[in-house]
């Protein structure tokens, strides 16, 4: 009842009301001019072939502009207008300004070179000198030695070093999280903000809207910036038909004095630590650094800062004060929608590329392009030890199905899935060989991979890889294994429920 008041109640209601009525205005206009005369119908269709047609032209992934050009060849009356609310990348020129000064500020103020020796990753492990390149060449994080990597099992053990790093700060606190919510977690990190503001400590928060709105306060960055706290909310929901709408900030990065940094699954509310209890347990996993690397994530943090708040910062102010003993090589890195880079499905791909052993991966959400799924069945097929783990428990019972519909396929390949029984599952993680290992924000899906704003660090033979390749060996027994013969005797009509929703991947 509590929740239901909650939603009635906040902005985030009106904000879906007014969308609907501005869709279902839409819809009668053209539905009118249907029934007037059967040129409008032909006209419709006509209209539906040209934007199948556009979207065909554009400089996209293969698989997620055929899921949009199917979506409005079989019904253009809906699927033209939602290609141009939830699928069309296309920026307007307020956006492109913003998106220059962004690049210009990556050109401009970072400069990582400048302050850390590079790392020849030949050196090092010629096998992913090509994916630390690619993620080079297009983000500009290079890899890092003298780092420190803690790897955080859970939720509760995350948080715990949070609050144990926040305790320390001395200079400066940033923090960029997708969501937050008014409960034990937030509580206990503002509580101690607030100490820090008297102690003279600069606190950076940044935190998206779609992820908050139903769980904070209207008007919040006010009170923030009345404490003393630099608040600003990323991309404000404007209750008009944008695609600016898709645009959400989903990265999760706390940073304490430029010496360490955190980042992983975990957002700022009680679920995530299971002081809350929503859909079973929820597992949750984080990496903190410590030393050199952290600069990437200082300058991830402060690219989108400049970003959302319009305003520039010098970055060589946040440049890390100490190095730590060389555990591995680590090299966080971020992605954006707002380029035609496919960033973290392509640092994925890589991996399983190249994995000779075996290829380990946590995901809440498994709804794949064709790329990943060839490159999962083919690693499998070529008889690399394919694991994938998803939730037992859902947080959206429509994702979920469409996760599902994706079983057969890679099962028949030789991939072998598992349900976390005891809950959801909310930690993206890939791990390869005792090599290689992703820990990030990452979901395996069309809205992290094209729509949203990720994040993550790349581990390159870190001690840090072995434990979480020992997590998932613990978590792993705490699953059900799905086989083909279970996911055969699935009844028809559940099949073809999940069929149909696979058809609107792309919105999900």
């Amino acid at each position: 009842m509590k929740g239901l008041l909650k939603i009635l109640s906040g902005r985030f209601l009106t904000f879906i009301i007014l969308m609907f009525l501005q869709i279902a205005f839409l819809f009668i206009i053209i539905l009118n001019l249907m029934e007037r005369s059967s040129l409008y119908l032909s006209m419709i269709y006509i209209l539906g072939f040209v934007a199948a047609f556009y979207v065909l032209s554009r400089e996209e992934y293969p698989a997620f502009k055929m899921s949009w050009v199917i979506i409005i060849l079989a019904a253009p009356v809906f699927g033209v207008p939602f290609y141009l609310i939830f699928g069309n990348k296309r920026n307007n020129k307020a956006i492109e300004r913003q998106v220059n000064e962004y690049n210009q500020y990556l050109i401009n103020e970072g400069k990582p070179y400048l302050f850390f020796s590079p790392i020849e990753m030949n050196d090092v492990s010629p096998m992913y000198k090509r994916q630390s390149d690619y993620i080079t060449r297009l983000t500009r994080s290079i890899v890092f030695d003298g780092t420190q990597v803690t790897y955080l099992p859970s939720g509760a053990e995350a948080f715990t070093h949070i609050v144990q790093e926040i305790k320390k700060a001395k200079r400066f606190i940033l923090i960029e999280t997708f969501i937050i919510d008014m409960g034990y977690m937030w509580e206990s990190i503002l509580t101690l903000l607030k100490e820090k503001l008297k102690e003279g400590v600069d606190i950076y928060l940044l935190y998206d809207d779609l992820g908050t709105i139903q769980n904070i306060p209207k008007h919040y960055d006010s009170y923030l910036l009345s404490l003393g706290i630099k608040a600003v909310v990323f991309n404000k929901l404007r209750a008009h038909l944008n695609p600016r709408l898709n645009y959400r900030d989903h990265r999760k990065i706390i940073v304490i004095d430029g010496d360490v940094g955190f980042t992983g699954g975990l957002n700022l509310a009680d679920e995530y630590m299971n002081r809350k209890i929503r859909f079973g347990h929820w597992k949750d996993t984080a990496v903190k650094l410590e030393g050199n690397g952290v600069y990437s994530m200082s300058e991830m943090f402060f690219q989108q800062w400049c970003f959302a708040s319009k305003t520039s910062v010098d970055i060589t102010q946040f440049i890390p004060k100490t190095t730590q003993k060389n555990d591995g090589y680590v090299q966080p890195f971020g992605d954006s929608p707002l380029d035609n880079y496919n960033i973290s499905e392509n640092a994925y791909i890589q991996i399983i590329n190249h994995a000779s052993r075996y290829v380990w991966i946590t995901t809440p959400y498994l709804i794949l392009d064709v790329q990943m799924s060839t490159a999962l069945t083919i690693a499998a097929e070529s008889g690399v030890d394919v694991r994938i783990i998803t939730p037992s428990i859902p947080d959206k019972w429509y994702v979920h199905s469409v996760s599902r519909s994706h079983y057969k396929q890679l099962l028949r390949s030789g991939v072998k899935i598992y349900e976390y029984t005891p809950g959801f599952i909310h930690s993206k993680m890939f791990v390869c060989d005792d090599r290689v290992a992703i820990v990030g924000t990452t979901n395996m899906d069309y809205r992290s991979f094209y729509l949203h704003f990720e994040c993550g660090v790349a581990m390159y033979h870190s001690s840090a890889i072995h434990d979480v390749r020992n997590d998932i060996v613990k978590t792993l027994d705490l699953c059900k294994e799905i086989t083909l013969m279970y996911e055969q005797s699935i009844p028809f009509h559940i099949r073809f429920l999940r069929n149909i929703l696979k058809l609107f991947s792309p919105m999900m």
